[in-house]
């Protein structure tokens, strides 16, 4: 391992075990594809029910009828020797028990039609986000959309770094160790927008000394500048350091970067596994290990469909890179899968001394693991290293891919590098990939990495951005393209064709304002930063870069929205700006990306406040005769988008409805 500063190098050598890196792809089996009802194989699964209750007082969700609410927990064995779990890091290293079983337990929780024949067929699983089950917030919705509609909703914990509570779902997995002893390497922490006075950071693994002489702590204004050793910090524990900021010329926005010999990785790779024998069991399963009959009955699902948004879309996507779409029986796990707002990003996870709650932003925690190639769905050559891959590549090879619908926001271009879904990111001019015929694309123009699904954003605060952030959301689009995913599922009948930018279609450009056409507006500064990306060597801590790969962005028209991709009413309809991106504001490394943030710059009422302060983009009276005119507008945009197949009919309505009653218009 290198060190960060030369000076201790032979120091920290003395401290660090240096150990060979395990191979990440699992293992394929031969393709057997078929779900019979079966007993539930080695390694086992036992479900134990904690709570069973009527979900929402026993409320009735149309045809579905009455739902119920299980909570619990999953008892699991993993064969460290299978090769189905060959690929899984450290499982060789982890405690097993007197069959040779690592052992494991994860949450569990379910929410199913009390009449299993009232249900769709379909089980839903949501990846959980930080133990976090978004989905019933975001898609399903005020109407209750996935009970209305039959679905058999499914959480489990996957993440095994982060403590559970009365409302998150997580794992507990084993430490590994060297035939016993402590597995000790460095580590790199990073804290950011911590102030600049004195605060404490959390370390995310115990450190195995608390000599300073073996640690380095280092600060720097901006991503791409020098770190700068500094010495006013102190451990408080093994999990925690002190630190007091050097102060000027460092803001509140300033990067540190602590590296340390740190002990007691955990096997967090288990948790692809656990997904995949848990949501196995449950489709095709009769009993469990303990002669526990399946809660979801035999034969009442036909079909699975995973969902993940942001962290767990990324969890998702290297779900199925790293070949546990296969359950160990060689069948398909989930039939289709849906990652939102994953960008062109994996998960670090399957990793010794992964960090998963990281996700990598173009100023914090840019050099997170996760973010290398390959890329894109099917197979593609790597400008940069020759090597050819492809997410779907090892499925293909034992036919058990998923369908994939993959939802990103136009956040993802800018800080996700989502281009490189669909280009092959030569840095001498990306060129168009052709997409698997079993997967769709779409991105939502003008929305940061989530949104609020408003037209107006509900408060004026900028935070720690220049510009306030972007209303606008996906939920509405992912709502209708998941039933349409559903469809292509159960009855083959193809999603809308994808609708993401490409550069032959001159949608994705450079992030020059001159390709981009990004207009020059009072008062917002436009410097065309986006997540860059570079091959990177992580046996060095830290990290070194090497070449980057060209990411585009997209094209936009004269008020500075989005060409690329779908289009929401607010967009074709506009009285704003909404873009995908946003700049730190003064004092908070300004002029550096704003983390997940879009902006809203909204029009000039009328002609007279355009021409008094020069802003190039038409205004509000200008564009539209009166009130009506502007609802009219609106509305035809909203049924477009209802006769593509990117919204349903009721969730038009609630848009046209807001706009109905904002009343701005003159």
């Amino acid at each position: 391992m290198r060190s960060p500063f030369p000076q201790k190098a032979t120091l920290l050598a003395t401290v660090v075990c240096v150990s060979v890196a395990i191979p990440t792809t699992a293992w394929a089996a031969p393709a057997v594809n078929e779900h019979p009802s079966r007993p539930v194989a080695d390694p086992s699964v036992e479900l134990v029910i904690e709570t069973r209750e009527p979900l929402q007082d026993g409320e009735l969700f149309g045809e579905s009828g009455a739902y119920e609410r299980l909570r619990g927990h999953v008892l699991g064995e993993l064969d460290p020797d299978a090769p189905a779990n060959a690929g899984i890091v450290d499982l060789d290293k982890a405690p097993v028990n007197d069959d040779g079983m690592v052992e494991y337990s994860v949450d569990i929780e379910i929410h199913k039609p009390v009449d299993a024949d009232k249900g769709n067929g379909t089980l839903l699983y949501e990846a959980v986000n930080r133990g976090r089950q978004l989905m019933l917030g975001s898609v399903n919705g005020a109407d209750s959309l996935l009970y209305e509609e039959g679905f058999t909703v499914v959480w489990t914990g996957w993440q095994g770094d982060i403590p559970g509570t009365e409302t998150t779902l997580v794992g507990d997995f084993p430490i590994a160790t060297d035939a016993g002893e402590p597995i000790v390497e460095l580590v790199r922490a990073e804290f950011v927008d911590q102030g600049t006075g004195t605060w404490t950071g959390d370390l995310p693994y115990p450190a195995a000394t608390l000599d300073r002489a073996v640690t380095g702590l280092s600060v720097r204004e901006r991503e791409s500048d020098p770190r700068r050793p500094i010495e006013s910090w102190r451990y408080l524990d093994d999990r925690r350091i002190e630190v007091t900021s050097p102060g000027e010329p460092y803001s509140s926005g300033a990067i540190f970067e602590f590296i340390y010999p740190a002990k007691d990785p955990i096997v967090l790779g288990m948790g692809f596994a656990a997904t995949r024998d848990i949501n196995s069991y449950l489709r095709s399963g009769d009993r469990d290990s303990a002669g526990n009959p399946n809660p979801l009955g035999v034969g009442s699902i036909d079909d699975t469909i995973a969902l993940g948004i942001s962290q767990s879309g990324r969890f998702l996507r290297d779900f199925v890179y790293q070949g546990f779409n296969e359950d160990i029986a060689g069948s398909r796990v989930f039939d289709g899968v849906m990652p939102i707002i994953a960008g062109s990003r994996k998960i670090w996870l399957n990793d010794r001394f992964a960090q998963v709650g990281w996700w990598s932003k173009q100023h914090e925690q840019h050099l997170q693991e996760g973010d290398q190639f390959p890329f894109a769905y099917g197979t593609v050559r790597d400008p940069l290293t020759g090597r050819e891959d492809g997410i779907l590549d090892d499925c293909t090879e034992t036919d058990t891919c998923p369908k994939v619908v993959h939802v990103d926001g136009e956040y993802e271009l800018w800080g996700a590098r989502g281009s490189l879904l669909v280009t092959d990111g030569d840095p001498a001019g990306p060129r168009d990939l052709e997409q698997p015929a079993a997967v769709r694309l779409y991105l939502v123009a003008g929305t940061p990495h989530g949104g609020a699904d408003r037209i107006l954003p509900e408060t004026e605060d900028r935070g720690i951005c220049q510009q306030v952030n972007s209303p606008l959301g996906n939920s509405a689009v992912v709502r209708a393209l998941l039933l349409r995913l559903d469809g292509w599922v159960a009855e083959g009948v193809e999603p809308p064709a994808s609708r993401y930018g490409s550069v032959d279609g001159r949608l994705l450009v450079p992030a020059g304002q001159e390709s981009t056409g990004f207009p020059e507006i009072p008062g917002v500064t436009y410097n065309g930063l986006y997540n860059h990306l570079a091959v990177t060597d992580y046996d060095a801590v830290p990290p070194i870069t090497g070449a980057e790969y060209g990411v585009l962005v997209p094209r936009v028209d004269e008020d500075g929205n989005a060409l690329a991709g779908i289009r929401l009413p607010a967009i074709e309809a506009p009285l704003a700006t909404y873009t995908g991106w946003n700049l730190r504001a003064a004092g908070h490394a300004e002029g550096e990306m704003c983390p997940g943030a879009g902006s809203f710059i909204p029009l000039p009422e009328t002609r007279s406040q355009r021409l008094d302060t020069g802003d190039p983009r038409t205004s509000i009276t200008e564009r539209y005769r009166n009130y009506a005119d502007y609802v009219h507008q609106f509305s035809r945009a909203a049924d477009a988008l209802v006769a593509d197949g990117h919204l349903r009919p009721e969730d038009a309505a609630t848009m046209v409805a807001e706009a109905d009653a904002l009343r701005l218009v003159p």
